[in-house]
């Protein structure tokens, strides 16, 4: 278990630098969400999904779960769409059910659609099972739309876990580290842009 202190202290770096960077650039507008979390409520709400915004919100960062930041009164395509099209990444939970839930679907193509990076982390499912059904209350573009947005995401290379046999205390670390470390390239990215659009 040597191995896990070392982790940590590298990722709590990552998360320090990262912060850092932030914080010393030219003020902008600071977007609602650095990480939205899509995922199947009532199947990841109170674990993964729950335990994977708690561990993200005490490093600093601010994720965005439907559970934890919308509130009574909030309109829900509005907030969510807002939050999906100013979010820096995105983070699907695949689990059993996902597929059943319009909203879990829609939200992942507004991701894909809008060109964000994603981490894909598969909780109890593997990707093969994962399948959008008609069950008759989606237009065929609309079906279509799901399917191209879910092959994208089963196409990208992600996490996996297992919530019967895993090590949670692990698998958030290691969500933690590709979570920020996403965060930092993409950082890095909109840097060197913005470099070239000044010179």
């Amino acid at each position: 278990m040597q191995r896990l202190p070392s982790t940590a202290m590298k990722l709590s770096r990552k998360i320090l630098h990262y912060n850092h960077h932030l914080h010393n650039r030219v003020p902008a507008i600071k977007p609602p969400c650095d990480v939205f979390i899509n995922h199947r409520r009532i199947d990841t709400k109170r674990t993964i999904s729950g335990l994977l915004y708690d561990h993200l919100s005490r490093f600093g960062l601010n994720p965005f779960l439907d559970s934890k930041n919308m509130k009574p009164g909030d309109r829900l395509f509005d907030t969510i769409d807002s939050a999906i099209a100013e979010c820096r990444l995105g983070v699907a939970v695949f689990s059993r059910r996902y597929c059943d839930s319009y909203f879990c679907l829609h939200e992942l193509s507004l991701i894909m659609e809008t060109k964000k990076r994603v981490i894909p982390i598969f909780c109890d499912v593997k990707p093969s099972q994962l399948r959008v059904k008609d069950n008759g209350t989606c237009s065929t573009l609309e079906l279509q739309r799901f399917e191209r947005a879910l092959e994208e995401a089963k196409y990208t290379v992600g996490l996996t876990f297992d919530s019967h046999k895993g090590d949670w205390s692990e698998f958030l670390t290691k969500a933690t580290e590709a979570i920020v470390t996403n965060l930092i390239e993409l950082e890095g990215e909109t840097v060197r842009k913005n470099r070239k659009n000044f010179v």
